[in-house]
């Protein structure tokens, strides 16, 4: 594990910052923590996109005075040279799979609809936003229901132990019932997700 200090520059109630502070916490990774008000636009200062992120966007993991942005990159180096990445060539990849697809069919639905209800509010949409929304949700189902059809043959997503994978999806999973969907239809995913919550080193979100 690296010496160099590390901070995490987040929002704490996003999942996205939540699954650094996860990883982190899992290898035994002191973080400093730097909060900003994504609802006050603090993201897109002139101080922050010069000096932190000229995306504008958050997480962003500072590794003594380099920033890595985007939040599965920054799990991945965590997790590095520690059991929460596997040995085998093919495990790795896999982990990637996990990591490519939460990202990409994963979290621009389930999260998005959580920050949606819970930040915005259902009757604060704009037009774009009830047009999309169907779309939006159909997609975070068939999210959900490919991990629990996964997840109902095999006790963690890669190789049959937890890895970096597990944490990543983990945690805009575990709120997915914030965006209306019900973990109730999904008992294997359900499972999976007290299987995560009960690894040593795990924190909650705060």
């Amino acid at each position: 594990m690296t010496l160099e200090p590390l901070v995490l520059h987040e929002y704490a109630r996003s999942g996205n910052c939540y699954k650094i502070r996860l990883t982190a916490a899992h290898v035994g990774a002191a973080l400093e923590r730097r909060e900003y008000d994504i609802m006050k636009g603090e993201t897109r200062t002139p101080a922050f996109l010069a000096g932190v992120n000229a995306n504008g966007r958050i997480p962003v993991l500072q590794v003594g005075d380099r920033f890595l942005p985007e939040s599965n990159a920054a799990c991945w180096y965590l997790a590095s040279g520690t059991p929460l990445i596997p040995d085998d060539r093919f495990e790795q990849a896999d982990v990637l799979r996990w990591l490519f697809w939460e990202q990409y069919n994963h979290e621009p639905n389930v999260a998005t609809l959580r920050f949606w209800f819970g930040w915005i509010g259902e009757a604060n949409f704009t037009e774009f936003q009830r047009a999309a929304l169907p779309l939006k949700r159909e997609a975070g189902l068939a999210a959900l229901r490919l991990m629990d059809e996964h997840l109902a043959l095999h006790g963690f997503l890669v190789g049959g132990r937890f890895t970096v994978a597990d944490i990543v999806l983990y945690a805009y999973t575990h709120t997915c019932e914030e965006g209306g969907y019900r973990l109730a239809d999904y008992p294997a995913v359900a499972d999976w997700l007290a299987r995560v919550a009960a690894q040593p080193g795990h924190v909650a979100l705060d």
